[in-house]
Order: structure tokens, then sequence, then C-alpha cells
């Protein structure tokens, strides 16, 4: 009798040890989730995407710029006055030097370096605007314009980077896609746009509008 008790302990531990080994299977089974790669539940909340904000905080931008904007001509005289004073009344402070939003209409041209310059009423004949119209938009300053988007929104000086491209490339698709950028010389052009100032004689404006007459 004390030899088939012996027998049935260690099998009734060996089942008891199955049953719970079952029992979690059917609940990690329960638990689990089937995410297919790419699909939008594969991807991780915190993870930053370019494209999506791009899409999300260009019109913010754009708006941004636009209430700001300043005449070119009046921006020029100021500068001319007193740089320190012009900035601080009108522009927005970088790293690099002083973001300017500004306004103005004029004919477009081509300078001897091949870039697309608007002959401005009232601009003085030392300083020239040039726009940038792609097909590569370079610079920051569209990320750069209005002083809300600081470096520490990101995780990293990467992400704080692809924000600035990212921006570029929206302003391409809202803005320089519905404009026949190739043949614009001799048209007249109605512009509201950014340029930082690194040489006061030339403004290399990044537009947020961009209306052809």
């Amino acid at each position: 009798m004390s030899g088939n008790t012996a027998t049935r302990r260690p099998n009734l531990r060996l089942a008891m040890l199955s049953g719970a080994a079952a029992i979690l299977v059917v609940a990690m089974a329960l638990d689990t989730r089937v995410v297919r790669i790419g699909s939008s539940a594969d991807m991780q909340a915190d993870v930053f995407s370019p494209a999506s904000y791009g899409k999300t905080e260009f019109p913010k931008v754009q708006a941004a710029v636009q209430a700001r904007a300043v005449d070119a001509a009046t921006l020029a005289a100021a500068l001319a006055k007193d740089q320190a004073a012009a900035a601080k009344q009108y522009g927005i402070a970088s790293d690099a030097g002083p973001e300017f939003s500004v306004k103005f209409t004029g004919k477009v041209g081509r300078n001897d370096s091949g870039d697309d310059v608007v002959a401005v009423a009232g601009m003085p004949s030392s300083t020239q605007i040039s726009l940038q119209l792609g097909p590569a938009i370079i610079g920051t300053d569209l990320r750069d314009a209005t002083g809300t988007i600081s470096f520490g929104q990101f995780h990293n000086q990467i992400e704080y980077q692809n924000a600035g491209a990212a921006l570029n490339n929206e302003m391409k698709k809202a803005v320089l896609s519905k404009v026949d950028v190739g043949n614009l010389q001799g048209r007249t052009v109605s512009v509201v746009g950014v340029f930082q100032l690194t040489d006061p004689s030339a403004w290399q404006v990044t537009p947020v509008k961009l209306d052809v007459q």
C-alpha cells in the first residue's frame, strides 16, 4: 500500500505542474496581440515621424510668419538705421543670427550665380533679395522663424535637424508645388517668407506664401 502511495504522489505532482503550465500558456495566448509590421499599431508612440511633424507644424509656422511679416522696404530702412534695434523690433533670435519674417512684391530675374532674385520697389540697390525655390531648400529658417520650436522639444540633435528638413519638405509640397518655379523670370510675384540675417546685403528668403501675377 505504501509503495502505491509513493508512486501516486510524483504522478500527482506531475499532473499539477502540467495543469499549471497549460493554464499559463492559455493566459499568455489570451494576452498576446498580433501586430503586422509596418501597420499603424506597429508605430511606437514616442518615435519621431518627420513627415507627420512637417504636415502638422508647417501650417502653424506659415501662419506665424504671415502674421509677423514686415514690408521689405520698411525692414531694409530699419536695418540700415540700427541693425540691433531692427533685430529687436522685427526679428526672432537664433543661434546664427536673427530671423526676419518679410513680405514684398516685385519682378523676378536671374543673377550671375543663377539665383532667382526679385526687384522690389523701395529697396536699396545694395540689398539683393533672392528666393529659395528648390529643388533643395537649404537651412532651418522655417524651424527657427517663430521662436516657438526649440531643441528641448526633441529627443536629440538628429530629431531637431529632421524637424527643420520636414518643414522645408512640407513647404515645397504646400507652396512651391503649386507654382511653375522654373518659369518665373519676368513675372511679378508677391511673397511672404523668412530669412536669416547673415549678410545684410543678401536676403535669401524661404517663402511660406508665393503668388504669381
